[in-house]
């Protein structure tokens, strides 16, 4: 099970993330109350195990732009969250070690998300970071074979059902684990990574590699 939690802001949160067992650390670089400096970013990204996949988060950007904020940042990995055409989603995605791309649940990006090329396909609602959740039947829309990172609305209190029920390669949380936008709650993140955990310890080998 990969567990990404996004939105950082702080070292102290991403550090803390890393401590709990997250695999990766996104940081928002498109327009959001979590909003994030690349220079701030590095900073956070070279106190960070070597390990842990650090994703910058961008929305249509230009490929040229999110390419030259990644390796200032030092990122590993990218993840296209807006409604970038293909050919810009494959120009990123040949450069980095790490690519994934958003799409909507219930569009036809959703529904053709096999066309991207990316390591792993998110599935968010259509207010990304409103914390609001979608219905998750939309995943049955979603090409087969595909690494699949459900997001959107997730919190302490439902992840794990999200995991039993829809056994997605990955998850992804920003505001279900905060105290405030850009804030993360320690406890909630504690709580979410666990109950992850523990629905991942219950499917075993279940899930896609």
């Amino acid at each position: 099970m990969f567990i990404k939690i996004c939105g950082i802001t702080s070292e102290e949160d991403a550090l803390l993330a890393v401590a709990l067992g997250a695999d990766a650390i996104g940081f928002v670089f498109a327009p959001s109350p979590r909003q994030i400096a690349p220079t701030k970013a590095l900073d956070i990204v070279k106190r960070l195990p070597s390990d842990v996949i650090t994703v910058g988060v961008f929305r249509d950007e230009h490929p040229k732009r999110v390419l030259e904020i990644a390796r200032s940042a030092r990122l590993k990995g990218v993840q296209l969250h807006g409604n970038e055409p293909l050919d810009a989603v494959r120009t990123v995605t040949a450069e980095v070690r790490f690519a994934i791309k958003a799409v909507v649940a219930g569009t036809d990006a959703a529904r053709r998300a096999d066309e991207y090329g990316t390591d792993a396909i998110l599935v968010d609602n259509a207010r990304p970071g409103s914390g609001q959740r979608f219905d998750w039947s939309l995943l049955d829309e979603l090409p087969s074979g595909l690494r699949v990172m459900l997001s959107g609305g997730l919190d302490p209190d439902n992840v794990r059902e999200a995991i039993l029920t829809r056994q997605p390669w990955g998850i992804d949380v920003s505001s279900g684990v905060e105290r405030e936008p850009g804030v993360k709650d320690a406890v909630k993140m504690r709580r979410f990574i666990t109950a992850a955990r523990d629905a991942q310890a219950v499917l075993g080998d279940d899930l896609i590699d």
